[in-house]
């Protein structure tokens, strides 16, 4: 799944004595109505944010995660979570032109002989 939209807020990296790190990001969509996602970067995945800035137009390869938690008095409760594992720039530097070799000509069009009158098409 993907979200697009413009960078609204960049939090600081969250530590954890378990070892686990998250560093979260709100992206604006660019809907009718205008959604705030909060977007769940992880462990190695946080370097991905590092040349990000607010404002910036983005594109966010997303999965959606759940877990259920049981309260003290025994009711399930589910809680969901938007995990971001890749995140690219939108805009006219999103793709670098493609540069296609140049075509070689040498066929004499002017002057049909007998090897190349059977390749010539009707067209």
């Amino acid at each position: 799944m993907e979200v697009t939209g413009r960078i609204k807020k960049i939090f600081e990296e969250q530590s954890f004595a378990s070892g686990f790190r998250k560093k979260e990001i709100v992206v604006t969509t660019a809907e009718q109505y205008p959604q705030d996602i909060l977007i769940e970067f992880t462990q190695d995945k946080i370097d991905l944010l590092n040349s990000f800035s607010l404002g910036d137009e983005v594109k966010v390869s997303i999965n959606l995660r759940g877990r259920e938690w049981i309260n003290p008095e025994g009711v399930a409760k589910y809680f969901n979570s938007v995990s971001g594992w890749r995140i690219e720039r939108m805009g006219a530097a999103e793709q670098p032109p493609v540069n296609h070799p140049p075509i070689e000509t040498t066929a004499d069009y002017g002057n049909a002989t007998e090897s190349n009158a059977e390749d010539d098409l009707p067209f």
